[in-house]
């Protein structure tokens, strides 16, 4: 297994940022039509609600995960990505821990997620780490692609 990787709050809009975005977006459109599709874009991504953080090995840019603030003591993860090569490695999961820390830093209470049913990966991740099901949050439709996660932080 290699090292661990190193998690950093990174600018959505640096090049290899973008890069992870593109392949994210790749990803998505391979498993879902356009409307299972929910990702947030650049501009969202940049806005003051929003953290964006990187995960790197050896100065290579593996995944990323973002923690949006979603209310008083609430946040929602999106563009959870780890590049394929990267799969497997423990990067989501290193990922997930860091959205976690800084959702406790901002006196989050809950985080939220919406992922498709057909992630199987992210699924097994996500509920591995304590996130259980739930219905439908914010404007997401009740479309029976969709599985929706949530968990208390303590």
């Amino acid at each position: 297994m290699p090292a661990s990787p190193t998690i950093a709050e990174e600018a959505p809009d640096s090049p290899e940022a973008r890069e992870l975005l593109r392949q994210s977006d790749e990803f998505a459109i391979a498993l879902y039509p356009p409307e299972h599709r929910h990702l947030i874009d650049l501009p969202e991504l940049l806005a003051s609600n929003v953290r964006f953080f990187v995960a790197r090995r050896d100065g290579v840019a593996l995944g990323c995960m973002a923690l949006v603030r979603t209310g008083p003591d609430k946040g929602e993860l999106k563009r959870c990505f780890v590049t394929g090569a990267a799969r497997g490695q423990g990067v989501g999961l290193a990922l997930l821990l860091a959205a976690e820390a800084a959702a406790r830093e901002e006196r989050m209470r809950v985080i939220q997620l919406e992922t498709g049913n057909r992630n199987q990966a992210a699924l097994r991740l996500y509920r591995g780490c304590g996130y259980r099901e739930r219905g439908p949050f914010g404007d997401y439709p009740d479309n029976g692609v969709s599985v929706f996660l949530e968990k208390t932080l303590g």
